[in-house]
């Protein structure tokens, strides 16, 4: 059995409530309750997998449209204790999860403007969100394999949050086509 975790209601809505092989389990948004959730379905389930699927802003104009497969995840909204943006006291400033090909920044806050766009970038993040740091940690934890799949909902500019309304049906359109292709294959 594998197990599909979103976020958000609004990030499965154009999944069916029933996917054979699979458990489905949402979350809530943020870093706390993504970690609370995730431990305890791990803790009580045995699963060959998690399947993440969600949205994220594009803070690299390089960055397409349309769904990306995390490689690797930080947190840029953490400070050392020698005062260095992005590295964590205690955990691992990098966690790769290795199928993919980007790198997506973890934060407690959604990503709305252009000053933090340019700081987190200079960390070496491509996408934001608020969760795969944490779903790939506490995946780890249990040794249960993971893979993040992120659809472009904004550019984490000035007004993204109206844009990510917009167009969160439409992503969630966007990852159920792709795990159906999987599903078919």
């Amino acid at each position: 059995m594998k197990l599909l975790v979103a976020a958000l209601e609004s990030e499965l809505s154009a999944f069916p409530a029933h996917i054979p092989g699979y458990e489905r389990l949402v979350t809530g948004p943020g870093k706390i309750k993504a970690a609370y959730a995730l431990t305890r379905a791990l803790d009580n389930g045995h699963y060959d997998e998690v399947l993440v699927v969600g949205t994220a802003g594009a803070i690299d104009p390089d960055i397409a449209p349309g769904i990306h497969v995390i490689d690797t995840v930080f947190q840029y909204d953490v400070i050392d204790d020698n005062g260095v943006a992005g590295h964590h006291v205690s955990m691992p400033q990098r966690l790769t999860l290795g199928d993919g090909d980007v790198i997506i920044a973890t934060g407690d806050s959604f990503v709305d403007d252009a000053d933090t766009v340019l700081a987190i970038r200079a960390l070496g993040g491509r996408l934001v969100d608020m969760e795969a740091y944490v779903y790939t940690w506490v995946a780890q934890q249990f040794g249960v394999p993971i893979r993040i799949w992120k659809a472009v909902s904004d550019t984490a500019q000035d007004g993204a949050n109206q844009t990510w309304e917009a167009t969160v049906a439409a992503c969630s359109r966007e990852l159920w086509t792709r795990l159906q292709a999987e599903l078919e294959a």
